[in-house]
């Protein structure tokens, strides 16, 4: 069995194994990380030796923590990352560059049909009628998107909204609300097979699932890192929120979605979102427009500029053909944005 790891921010490891009468047996960890001394990597392989089967990342980084000889330095490599890799080879996952990649990127269109389409893609994932795609968004009019369990009424002043013509959604996964600008945010979707992220827990697949996105911000000069459990951040403040939906019908797929803070008009933001104290408390910050720190002072470049650079850069680790939303999709996605997306039902779901 085999299996890969990419440690968010470090490097990739690689696990090959077999298993025996249900527990670990020929294990060998390899990888592009740094490991002093040489002999640890020894340690870490019989550490693994004979481990159950089932044990999970975190009992096999505690194996190899107590078996580690002292003084040992890793750069690049966790015992978490190994454990999770070794997870990942038993679970027979796959690899991003295991699959034909397809990028949508159509004209702006309205808040309730990005929900659907969401919706229908990651559908499509699943049942291995579509190839994993990443869809970047152009958004047709400013919006609200509320969490799938957010209160309504908690989240969103409804005269703020009106008096800013800003249309309320709610999606179908978890997670804050965002504030929406057309001009002012860059969104994507990943919408990918179960078993690219098999073997991990949920809170690492939020990770591994960003990787990327933090090397394309690096190339465009932008420091930044995943920040437990769904934020993207910089030194000078978050950038980027990140949400997830399983779908466990056919063969199961996950949709990431991600939406970065390109400018942001934080007055107007305040008038409309009901930004409780308990969570500006949480984010460790006394004010709201300090917890976003847009993309457009950090890079200096237009919107389109930091698409393009995105999307190059997914393109270069992993290959990325054009595609589009067939007819079929768009078809079931306009009648799902029509009675389920702009209902007031799903929208005040929870009131």
């Amino acid at each position: 069995m085999h299996g890969e790891y990419k440690v968010p921010g470090g490097k990739l490891v690689v696990v090959d194994l077999d298993v025996e009468d249900g527990v670990l047996r020929g294990v060998r960890v390899a990888g592009d990380f740094f490991l002093e001394p040489d002999e640890a990597i020894e340690a870490i392989n019989g550490a693994l030796e004979g481990a159950p089967a089932d044990t999970d990342a975190a009992g096999l980084a505690a194996r190899i923590d107590a078996a580690l000889p002292p003084g040992t330095t890793m750069y690049g490599l966790t015992s978490e990352g190994v454990g999770v890799a070794v997870r990942r080879a038993l679970a027979h996952a796959t690899d991003w560059t295991d699959y034909d990649w397809q990028l949508i990127h159509d004209g702006p269109q309205s808040p309730a049909l990005h929900m659907a389409l969401d919706e229908v893609i990651t559908a499509e994932v699943a049942a291995g009628r579509r190839p994993p795609t990443l869809r970047v968004w152009e958004w047709g009019a400013p919006a609200v998107v509320i969490g799938s369990f957010q209160s309504l009424r908690n989240e969103v002043d409804p005269e703020g909204a009106e008096r800013h013509g800003i249309t309320v959604v709610r999606r179908v996964s978890g997670g804050g609300a965002m504030f929406i600008e057309p001009g002012n945010t860059i969104t994507y979707s990943l919408s990918v097979p179960d078993a690219l992220v098999s073997g991990l827990s949920f809170a690492d697949s939020y990770a591994y699932l960003d990787d990327w996105v933090l090397e394309a911000l690096g190339d465009l000069g932008v420091k930044a890192w995943y920040q437990p459990l769904n934020d993207i951040a910089t030194d000078a403040g978050k950038i980027a929120g990140a949400a997830q939906k399983r779908v466990v019908a056919d063969g199961g797929a996950v949709l990431h979605h991600v939406t970065m803070a390109y400018d942001i008009d934080a007055d107007k933001m305040l008038d409309v979102l009901r930004i409780g104290r308990e969570k500006l408390s949480d984010k460790g910050t006394k004010s709201a427009k300090k917890r976003v720190d847009p993309l457009r002072r950090q890079t200096g470049l237009p919107r389109e500029a930091v698409i393009e650079r995105m999307i190059a850069s997914f393109r270069g680790r992993y290959g990325l053909a054009e595609g589009r939303v067939t007819d079929e999709e768009l078809s079931r996605a306009h009648e799902l944005a029509r009675t389920k997306f702009s209902s007031e039902e799903w929208t005040a779901r929870v009131p």
